[in-house]
């Protein structure tokens, strides 16, 4: 049997533990790429369900998926107490949605879902759900934030969400508690509008701006 010195022995264990804790880094840096890669097809998904509504005048991305990722040090506390950067973590899919007509936020809800739904059993590339869909509602022309397309099945649900004043006045549009919208929240739409109606599709999610895998 070969033997070897306690120097040696705790060299290896440093480098092996180096070794494995890079390579935990990486699998979760490609696991935050391949998530935003996600929630962008899952943004043409719902863009071209929603294209086949008149009322709908304009879609874009917006939010950290609309952004090439940063990094940062995440929530996580085995990265945070390190001080370990990754890529910002894209938690759900932020739309801009420009629409003259609130009358069949219902039936967009519905629309938004099923292709999902159906864009995940068919091998789309996302296994994003209607519930991680964040959409917000804003009138044409003056860019007025109007409230969010709710993804309750029901209005009212009766829930303890649907009691904020103003939530169901207009069915399926959600209020928020003391929520206004911030002043750049449309500033990705610049480059990230997926569609505007007389134009049709102008781009897909997948060409916005992106990082390379480290």
């Amino acid at each position: 049997m070969q033997l070897v010195s306690a120097a040696t022995a705790t060299s290896w264990s440093w480098w092996d533990d180096w070794i494995m804790k890079r390579a935990e880094i990486e699998k979760q840096n490609q696991y935050l790429l391949q998530q935003q890669r996600q929630f962008r097809v899952a943004a043409d998904v719902v863009t071209d369900a929603w294209m086949a509504f008149p009322e709908v005048v304009a879609v874009a991305v917006i939010g950290s998926v609309a952004k090439q990722l940063w990094k940062e040090v995440p929530r996580f506390s085995a990265y945070r107490r390190q001080g370990i950067e990754v890529w910002h973590e894209c938690r759900d899919l932020d739309l801009a949605l420009w629409i003259d007509s609130q009358d069949r936020l219902r039936e967009l809800r519905r629309a938004s879902n099923r292709a999902l739904q159906k864009a995940y059993e068919g091998g789309a590339g996302t296994s994003v759900a209607g519930h991680q869909v964040d959409t917000f509602l804003f009138a044409p022309g003056s860019d007025t934030y109007l409230g969010r397309l709710c993804d309750f099945s029901e209005c009212p649900k009766g829930k303890r969400d649907c009691l904020v004043p103003g939530c169901g006045t207009i069915p399926f549009n959600r209020r928020f508690p003391d929520f206004l919208p911030r002043s750049d929240i449309l500033a990705s739409a610049s480059y990230a509008m997926l569609y505007r109606r007389g134009q049709g599709r102008l781009r897909s999610a997948l060409d916005l701006p992106r990082v390379e895998a480290d």
